[in-house]
């Protein structure tokens, strides 16, 4: 018994150590190439999407049919951050800009 401990002992020790010798440019390149599909898939049209939202906020005008919140009404006054919406007859509520889903 004792004998085979000192082999075993014996070819661990004269073992050379294994160790991964691939090169890291290909986890480089999988990476960038990760990176690229994010972008081109979720950051650049989402950019694109709030640019377009943000112009259509920009074009509001006092007279314009919009919805927000879910309830559509009539712009009568653009404030810097909210508009006040009339949505009934003598009925005017204030919103903010960003709540502004559609203009028609």
């Amino acid at each position: 018994m004792e004998q085979t401990v000192d082999v075993v002992e014996n070819v661990v020790q004269t073992a050379p150590a294994v160790a991964p010798q691939g090169s890291s440019w290909g986890m480089v390149l999988y990476l960038c190439a990760v990176f690229a599909i994010i972008y081109f898939f979720m950051v650049r049209p989402n950019k694109k999407r709030m640019a377009e939202y943000q112009k259509m906020l920009d074009s509001l005008q006092v007279g314009n049919r919009v919805m927000a919140a879910g309830i559509y009404g009539e712009i009568k006054k653009i404030n810097e951050k909210t508009i006040e919406v009339e949505i009934a007859k003598g009925v005017v509520v204030e919103v903010a800009k960003n709540a502004v889903a559609s203009v028609e």
